[in-house]
């Protein structure tokens, strides 16, 4: 069994924003020359997500408005969190429901994504360099 690993570094201008890395995981697939196996890829900040799901705006303005209601931004003083002089705490939150990481089979040394499935970057709490893991293992 091989294993590949690496990191893509994403810096996002604005605070929140969804970002589709689908095409750079496949580039790393492709890199790791693995045709068979598993690619995790993970958000390595408290304040991002990786998740799976369509393509389309209304979805994703759909998801910030979902997600500021569950975990509104203001007033930062509502968080115990953002009493340590932070103001991320709803960021944290949001994490929560989006999710850490996926998990995507690797088939033919392609990624096994539904039709409409889309790798997406959910940033939360941005204007600063992240770092997303990718790890496959396989054949």
């Amino acid at each position: 069994m091989k294993s590949y690993r690496k990191e893509l570094w994403l810096c996002v201008p604005t605070r929140r924003a969804f970002v589709n890395i689908t095409t750079e995981i496949a580039a790393s697939l492709y890199e790791s020359k693995i045709q068979e196996g598993l690619c995790l890829v993970n958000a390595m900040h408290i304040t991002a997500s990786v998740f799976i799901n369509d393509d389309e705006q209304g979805l994703h303005r759909d998801y910030e408005r979902w997600l500021e209601v569950l975990a509104p931004h203001e007033p930062t003083s509502q968080y115990a969190h953002n009493l340590t002089g932070e103001d991320n705490a709803d960021a944290h939150l949001k994490r929560q429901v989006m999710g850490r990481s996926v998990t995507i089979a690797v088939t033919g040394g392609r990624l096994d994504l539904g039709p409409w499935e889309q790798v997406f970057y959910g940033e939360f709490d941005g204007r600063r360099k992240k770092r997303v893991l990718v790890k496959i293992i396989g054949d």
